[in-house]
């Protein structure tokens, strides 16, 4: 039954992706916050963490790069109104990246959010896609 509920819940967000969305005014949180009710506010090790690798999986990166690339991940999840893209990348900027959240959802009582992933090492672009679920302690869990 929940893998139905799931299925449905991806379908409709494919639907919705179509819609045009507007998010709150600036410095509001974006619109994932704003229907959360969770203000802004850093990301702490605690909820990266609960990302494990993220939609990065096991690619090359430095463990600085790692937690940028994480960060990101985060900062779209929680944080960024659908579509629009946060970016990191390292100091010598030999590696960078986008993460692109889509429009958040609601599966059971968990806040869901479909994602991808666009690392470049050197130039050559590598992109994953996948979705996170929101955890009531505020960290994301991607679903495998």
């Amino acid at each position: 039954m929940m893998k139905s509920q799931i299925a449905l819940s991806l379908i409709a967000v494919l639907l919705l992706s179509a819609c045009s969305t507007t998010s709150g005014p600036k410095g509001s949180g974006g619109t994932f916050s704003r229907l959360t009710g969770k203000s802004s506010e850093p990301a702490t090790s605690g909820v990266l963490a609960a990302l494990g690798n993220g939609l990065i999986g096991n690619a090359s990166l430095e463990p600085a790069d790692r937690k940028r690339a994480l960060q990101a991940e985060y900062q779209a999840l929680e944080y960024s109104p659908a579509g629009k893209a946060i970016e990191w990348k390292n100091s010598s900027g030999s590696r960078a990246g986008e993460v692109v959240a889509a429009q958040p959802y609601q599966v059971g009582s968990q806040n869901c959010r479909q994602y991808t992933h666009t690392i470049r090492a050197d130039g050559t672009p590598q992109t994953a896609r996948g979705t996170a679920c929101r955890n009531e302690d505020g960290s994301w869990t991607p679903l495998n």
